[in-house]
Order: structure tokens, then sequence, then C-alpha cells
């Protein structure tokens, strides 16, 4: 059964659209997945595009995933990273990381669309203080199905009987469904607290219908069987709760005094600032005064002519065409299968079995938003 269902609450950042569904007031976290966002679908126009500023954060982990469009990441330890559809940035902050995303140049020249999610899970608790770090997946370390009008993709975790190299610190499932009209299939088991966010299109779960921008969460012992009625695109996450977490602004931790540490260090600029962007940053929310920087490191000839010389490297933006694209490659493909009698049931089993066939199946290869400066809230783990 469904044991709660989270409308997206939607967020206008001029011209950008950001539906949040965690933290939510009766359900604030969903295994240890404490926060989760769906960015756009989006159309910049020449010129324009995503500018999320230098800001810290500790305690966590950001999963990023598109399904179109491009983003340019950075942060404090150096790390320069394009991430395309298909593909996972993973940024684990521990003690505390600083990062920056932003639309790649030759891309917000030319106008530039984008659609993902963004998700920040708790680190256990004897993780919360480990070293920051960042990985970056491309789709081949990605456990894939695709048949019977079905398309699954384990972006990390565990499922089905397959297992994610995406590297996590605790016991959790994230998944990318693409479902053809009349598709049945169902959420993973084992796990104490699962959720289905509906993306794309629509669905029925337990006689309810759910339409795109909707997130079902599940009863521990609910089945999770889900129904297309129409082609629709879903993410299924959850996990083992890790305990309570607080939350303020990008900090999160079991302790309020480790927030307030945070707080000082931002607000006395001890927290570097990412190479190659480090001239402006988000300063911490309801302070008018200027966090105390050291200069920026970027403004050093040497520093310059490797910053210039890493974006021309990845500067190619691959052609405008649906055959180059794998998201809509897979949109096409799920469309077709629609136009025909509706596929047999894919049910959990069935799903497992082709899984375990096909481990190391390929799809074919290819912060957003700052929270709100809410007050401290103590999130609650667990159901």
């Amino acid at each position: 059964m469904i044991e709660l269902v989270i409308e997206a609450r939607k967020k206008d950042l001029g011209g950008f659209e950001v539906g949040r569904l965690l933290p939510f007031a009766q359900k604030r976290m969903v295994g240890p997945f404490l926060f989760l966002d769906h960015m756009g679908p989006a159309e910049f126009a020449a010129g324009q595009g995503v500018d999320v500023r230098p800001h810290p954060h500790i305690g966590l982990s950001t999963v990023t995933y598109l399904f179109e469009g491009e983003i340019i990441h950075r942060d404090s330890e150096g790390f320069h990273q394009s991430i395309r559809p298909g593909e996972v940035n993973w940024m684990t902050a521990g003690r505390g990381i600083v990062h920056s995303e932003r639309t790649h140049p030759l891309r917000r020249e030319m106008g530039a669309a984008l659609h993902g999610m963004q998700a920040w899970i708790a680190l256990p608790t004897e993780a919360e203080e480990i070293e920051p770090g960042f990985e970056h997946y491309p789709g081949r370390d990605m456990p894939a199905y695709e048949g019977d009008g079905l398309y699954a993709r384990l972006i990390a975790g565990e499922a089905y009987g397959a297992k994610s190299n995406v590297k996590t610190s605790s016991p959790l499932f994230y998944v990318h469904w693409e479902m053809a009209a009349g598709v049945k299939s169902a959420a993973p088991k084992g796990y104490s607290e699962r959720a289905a966010y509906v993306v794309k299109g629509s669905v029925e779960i337990d006689g309810q219908k759910l339409e795109a921008g909707q997130m079902a969460v599940f009863g521990k012992h609910a089945p999770g069987v889900v129904t297309a009625q129409e082609a629709s695109t879903l993410m299924l996450l959850g996990g083992e709760p890790v305990g309570p977490r607080h939350i303020w602004w990008n900090f999160v931790h079991s302790s309020k005094d480790r927030i307030e540490e945070a707080k000082a260090d931002w607000k006395a600029g001890r927290f570097p600032l990412p190479r190659g962007d480090d001239h402006e940053f988000i300063p911490l929310p309801d302070d008018g005064t200027r966090p105390i920087v050291q200069e920026p490191a970027s403004e050093s000839p040497e520093i310059v002519r490797e910053e210039a010389k890493a974006i021309a490297e990845e500067a190619r933006v691959p052609e405008v065409s649906t055959k180059d694209d794998p998201i809509e490659d897979l949109v096409a493909k799920t469309s077709e299968a629609a136009s025909h009698e509706p596929p047999a049931e894919t049910g959990e089993a069935a799903v497992e079995e082709l899984f375990e066939a096909r481990p190391d199946a390929v799809v074919p290869s290819a912060e957003a938003s700052t929270p709100d400066p809410d007050p401290v809230a103590k999130v609650q783990g667990g159901s």
C-alpha cells in the first residue's frame, strides 16, 4: 500500500523550475535520501543557463543524474568534470567541500536544454567526517536492462540481484525506469523504506493514479507494483535509515554543534573555493556581512592557462541529433513500443532474472538548486 503521496513543491528560479520532494513535513527522509530535487525540464535561450555559485556542504553525498543537457562541476578538491545524460556525479562532502555547478560555456552560447535529478544522501554517523571526494561514473558502470517495454538502470546500490559500480556508504538503491504504456513492474524489495517518483507520464500504484510531479512512499511490506498508464519516466529510491539528521542550509549532520562550526567556518573564509570558480560564492543565509575569503587563486596566470586548456578539452558538444543522444533514443523506443500491443507484465522476479543474466548490460552511452535557508530542522530517519 501507499503510505504517503508527496507533491513536488515547485519553485521558479528565473526561467528554470525546480520541484522539491524531500525533505517533506510528514516524511523527512526515505532511507538515507534526505533531499530530492527534480530540475527542469528547461530550455535556455542563448546566453542563459544554470549558475549555482560556489557553496559548502558537510555530512552528505550529492548525486546528480541528467536526462538531458550538461552541467560543469568544480570543487575545492580540484575536480573539474562535465556530466551528461546517463552519467553520475557523486560528490562526498564528509568534513567539508565547496562546489559549483554551471552550464557549459559553449552550450550557454548556443542555448541548451536541462533536465535531471539531484539527491542528497546522508552519510552514516561514523562517516560524517571522512575526507571529501568526488567520483564521476559513465553509463557503463551501471547495470541496465531493456526489453518488453521496460528500460531499467540501477544508478546506485543493489537491487534485482545486481549491484552498481557507483560507490555508496550505506545500504540503498536508486533506479531509473522508462516504461511503455501498459507495462507493469515492481519496486525493489528487501529495504525498510522505498519510494517511486513520477518524472513524466502517469502510473497506477495500489489502485491510485499518480501523475508527473508526485512521489509515492511505500509501506514497509507493500508489493510496490507500478503500472504505466502511458509512456512514463520514474525514479525509484530507498534504503536503510542512518538515524536522525539536522539540516541547516547546505549543512547536514547528526550534531547541531558541528553545523554551527560549519557556519562559522564558511563565514570566516576557512572553506577553500573551487579553483577556476573562486571569484564569487553564495553567502551564509540571513547574514548581511560578506564572508572573509582568500584572494582568488585563479588570478594567477598559470592557473588561468590551465583552466583555459581544460575547458578547451571538454568543449566538444555532441551534434544536435537524437541518434547521438541515448536518452532521446530511449524515449523514441519507448514511444514506439507503446504504439503496439501492451507488453507482457514485467514483475520484480523477471527483472531480477534479467539483471542476473546481463549484469554488465550497457545502456547506449550517450544543484542545481541550493536549499532554502530553513532554520535548523530535525530530520527523522526511519518510518
